[in-house]
């Protein structure tokens, strides 16, 4: 089994009220509009949230992955989506935990991980297995890290704004 994979978490301070982050982040399509790399976002009519994600990967060049999840949680202090229970190559979770610091100011621990899996590594990319699993990892999480700074840098001005 060929698998790679790569995530960030963090925890973003936001001076805007709690129930304003939550409803930002509960949008789904705000990911799609802030975030690079995201290249579409949509929810088919069960509910599956459809990403497609783009990233240029060192070796092996750039890629295109889809990925469908389900939101599994939703409540006033945690959003999470998760990948189908049936998924059995690309996986993404992405979950936000909302803690209200003061009166205006909130913080969210953002976490977002990605995983993919492949019998062999050129079901992947016909490079994949020149890069090798480690490489790859090392890479993706470089590039998640930058969509997500770029993303929270996005959405401080959109909120705090």
């Amino acid at each position: 089994m060929f698998t790679v994979k790569a995530g960030y978490s963090g925890v973003i301070e936001l001076n805007s009220g709690i129930d304003r982050v939550r409803d930002f982040f509960s949008d789904i399509s705000n990911f799609a509009a802030l975030m690079p790399g995201i290249s579409q976002i949509h929810t088919d009519a069960k509910g599956i949230a459809h990403w497609r994600i783009q990233a240029e990967i060192p070796v092996v060049g750039q890629m295109l992955q889809k990925f469908a999840v389900e939101l599994v949680e939703a409540n006033e202090e945690r959003i999470e989506w998760s990948p189908l229970r049936t998924e059995a190559e690309n996986f993404l979770r992405y979950s936000a935990d909302f803690f209200e610091k003061a009166k205006g100011v909130t913080n969210v621990h953002f976490s977002q991980l990605v995983e993919l899996r492949r019998k062999s590594a050129r079901d992947l990319h016909f490079l994949a297995g020149l890069a090798g699993e480690s490489l790859i990892s090392s890479e993706m999480n470089k590039r998640i890290a930058e969509m997500i700074k770029i993303f929270v840098a996005k959405a401080k001005d959109r909120l705090e704004n």
